[in-house]
């Protein structure tokens, strides 16, 4: 049984991100006074010679002035990778009703009142089944952390939510340095586990009968936010606008991401390596933003990404960022050393497993290795863009823009550390 266990462990860590997509100068002329001439009266011989005034120049100097004029500073670039206003608040809800026993978590990353301060982190071997878990004792980190504080007052105000929705062996709060850092900048951020798809699914901790439709969890976790914002005594009583709502998805979460767009009070998507159907009839008539990874090769962006960006209805947005892999867009590369779950899998003695079936290891890899640069080289442009996109799309921009999209540009992009494609239509 310890065989078959290190078996199933190593092949699925090894493929945690697995791909799917189900789912822009005066000058004074002189006065000359003319001279009064006198004729002279001729009674006698004595002749009087006239009084002649002599003529009165008025010399004018012209005086120039020189004014140097300084050429208008250019306005500082837009940064939306650096944290917003807020710190951040997290909590975790129970959504209930659907066909699971004991119902599904739901975690909330939202704008906390100033002064709240701490640290929020979470270990990726807990959403392993327990059986697994003790495979798992590796000395390697397979933590994430990000600024925050559990279930702290949220700030004042109503806000903006982003529905978010990981990928194939994944859980809800693989991109929180994504997640949180939208908080930061004025949403709420809304994830639930996906049971069909989620890590511990995936290792074979789930049973069938608790498959549910992505789709219908992304759904159920707004229902949930927005209820509980109707409470007086919840947590976000009060906070959420449920008018203002977006989607956010990695790999297979892109495709659920866009197939929850065609709900009437969703207003925009994000898909993040993932791809998209052929038909054009089946993609939502919203704003659409779609990124990928130059050297994604478990999505790879000239055949699955581009071809959903050039299908989606206008308007939509393509980025395109070098040396950037399907993991790129969540926290698992930080993991084992930066080697990603992977490492994680060989700290616990299974990379002789891995070794023996490479395509399960080129999986758990794509991203965390070369050609792939460390990934903390590419979150701020994906933080920076995603939340460029939202605000806009959301309707956050300042009042009286002119209603373009800040950030979003080739000028803006090109000053980040990887270079970026961004193309519109």
């Amino acid at each position: 049984m310890r065989l078959r266990a290190l078996t199933v462990v190593a092949c699925v860590l090894a493929a945690v991100a697995c791909a799917g997509d189900d789912d822009t100068a005066d000058t004074e002329t002189p006065d000359t006074e003319t001279p009064d001439t006198e004729t002279p009266d001729t009674e006698t011989p004595d002749t009087e010679t006239p009084d002649t005034e002599a003529p009165t120049t008025t010399s004018t100097t012209t005086s120039t002035t020189t004014t140097t004029t300084e050429p208008e500073p250019e306005p500082e670039p837009v940064r939306f990778d650096e944290a917003g206003p807020f710190p951040v608040g997290v909590t975790t809800l129970q959504l209930e009703g659907l066909q699971l026993e004991g119902g599904i978590d739901v975690e909330i990353w939202y704008p906390a009142v100033d002064g709240t301060s701490g640290t929020v982190s979470y270990d990726v071997r807990d959403f392993t089944p327990e059986a697994i878990q003790g495979l798992l004792e590796g000395d390697v980190d397979a933590s994430f952390e990000f600024a925050g504080a559990r279930d702290a007052a949220a700030a004042d105000g109503e806000f903006p939510v982003v529905l978010f929705s990981h990928g194939a062996s994944g859980m809800r709060l693989q991109s929180s340095f994504l997640t949180s850092h939208l908080a930061t900048h004025g949403m709420i951020v809304v994830a639930p586990d996906h049971p069909a798809r989620d890590l511990r699914n995936a290792l074979g901790g789930r049973d069938e009968g608790e498959a549910t439709d992505s789709v219908d969890d992304l759904l159920g976790a707004l229902d949930l936010v927005v209820a509980e914002s109707t409470d007086p005594d919840g947590l976000l009583a009060g906070r959420v606008d449920g008018d203002r709502v977006a989607a956010l998805g990695h790999s297979a979460g892109g495709g659920t991401a866009l197939r929850a767009a065609a709900d009437d009070r969703i207003d925009s998507f994000v898909s993040m390596a993932s791809g998209g159907p052929e038909d054009p009839a089946e993609y939502p008539d919203v704003p659409s933003l779609f990124m990928a990874g130059e050297v994604d090769e478990i999505v790879t962006p000239d055949e699955r990404t581009r071809p959903a960006f050039e299908t989606a209805p206008a308007p939509s947005w393509y980025l395109e960022i070098a040396a950037t892999g399907h993991n790129g867009f969540t926290d698992f590369c930080t993991f084992g050393g930066g080697t990603g779950i992977v490492g994680v899998a060989e700290a616990a003695g299974l990379g002789g497993l891995l070794d023996a079936q490479p395509q399960l290891r080129r999986l758990g890899e794509d991203g965390c290795i070369p050609p792939a640069t460390p990934v903390e080289q590419a979150f701020p442009i994906i933080r920076h863009s995603t939340v460029a996109f939202l605000r806009w799309s959301l309707g956050l921009d300042d009042p009286g823009s002119d209603g373009a999209m800040l950030g979003l540009d080739v000028a803006t992009l090109a000053r980040f550390e990887l270079p970026t494609t961004v193309e519109q239509r």
